[in-house]
């Protein structure tokens, strides 16, 4: 049992801590407000995670005929979502004018709706499911150790980009440096959410 949950945390992790929507959503928050204010993100984007798996695992008890359906909404959702994040990041303030109060960190809101509106999200966890709980004699009892699993190393790996781009403050002292990495990073968000629509679109 504990080879098995060791698999899964690696698993998770990987999945986690890779590139994505999530993530730099966090770094650019992490850079501006820091890792403390980026945490209700976190947070969210945790939880929405977590509710994620619980409905992959959905497939498992006899609903996994409804999911490319749902997937191929999602990226016409998420893809929209994903690029009003990306604008919002890349008009952020710089930091001194957002502790003036003129901007706001992403809500936990935001980063639960960032994690279910992302289709590769969704793959992730129909994955980790088919992989880890499908095969399994208990299959309920292995989604909920999953679902656990999943949630503290996606936790963890968000976290990790949060305190990450909090760590890059120092090399962005003015506000110059500020806006430049906020559009950036603005800029690497709406990429990937059109490669990823590209990409949707060929298939």
């Amino acid at each position: 049992m504990l080879s098995m949950i060791l698999s899964m945390a690696a698993f998770a992790f990987v999945g986690a801590v890779t590139p994505g929507p999530v993530n730099i959503i966090a770094t650019s928050s992490g850079a501006t407000y820091g890792a403390v204010k980026t945490s209700p993100h976190v947070l969210g984007a945790t939880l929405g995670y977590t509710l994620v798996v619980l409905l992959s695992g959905a497939g498992v008890f006899g609903l996994g005929q409804q999911l490319p359906a749902m997937l191929n909404v999602l990226h016409y959702l998420g893809g929209g979502f994903l690029l009003y994040m990306a604008y919002r990041i890349a008009t952020l303030a710089p930091s001194a004018s957002a502790d003036a109060g003129l901007t706001q960190p992403p809500r936990l809101l935001e980063g639960a709706l960032a994690q279910l509106l992302n289709p590769k999200a969704w793959l992730v966890a129909t994955s980790g499911v088919a992989l880890f709980v499908s095969s399994q004699p208990e299959q309920l009892l292995w989604l909920l150790i999953f679902s656990a699993v999943s949630f503290c190393m996606c936790l963890l790996g968000v976290a990790v980009w949060a305190i990450s781009g909090q760590m890059l403050r120092t090399l962005l002292g003015n506000p110059a440096r500020q806006r430049v990495f906020n559009r950036t990073l603005g800029a690497l968000l709406a990429g990937t959410v059109i490669l990823m629509l590209a990409d949707h679109w060929r298939t």
